[in-house]
């Protein structure tokens, strides 16, 4: 599912149009259509994921477990997240903004499935 279908998907269930979706996270009128065919920014994702009251990574789907990845993989996961995340994450003596953790966060699960498919 894209982050479009989940979009579309999250505001029917919450009795809101796409259009007021965009219009709520300050966006234009045709602006989170135009993601079926563009790479959203990650400012409007997680504006639109405000609105709609859910994490980037979940509109990004990345923290879904492959069809092939086992309950162990999905247990390893979140212990390598928690391992790796859950510290004084910092850059040049300035500490990361939560924004910066999502991202990394997305990085990291995406690093860690493609590294645990080699491994089968």
């Amino acid at each position: 599912m894209t982050a479009l279908d989940k979009i579309k998907k999250l505001s029917k269930k919450r009795g809101l149009s796409l259009q007021t979706v965009a219009d709520k996270a300050g966006m234009g009128v045709n602006s989170i259509y135009r993601w079926k065919t563009q790479t959203p920014k990650l400012d409007k994702l997680e504006a639109v994921a405000k609105v709609l009251d859910v994490s980037v990574s979940y509109l990004l789907d990345k923290d879904e477990t492959p069809e092939w990845a086992d309950k162990k993989d999905s247990i390893d996961l979140k212990e390598f997240l928690d391992n790796n995340l859950n510290v004084n994450m910092a850059y040049d003596g300035e500490d990361l903004t939560e924004e910066e953790i999502e991202r990394l966060k997305v990085a990291m699960t995406q690093i860690f499935w493609d590294k645990r498919k080699r491994e089968k």
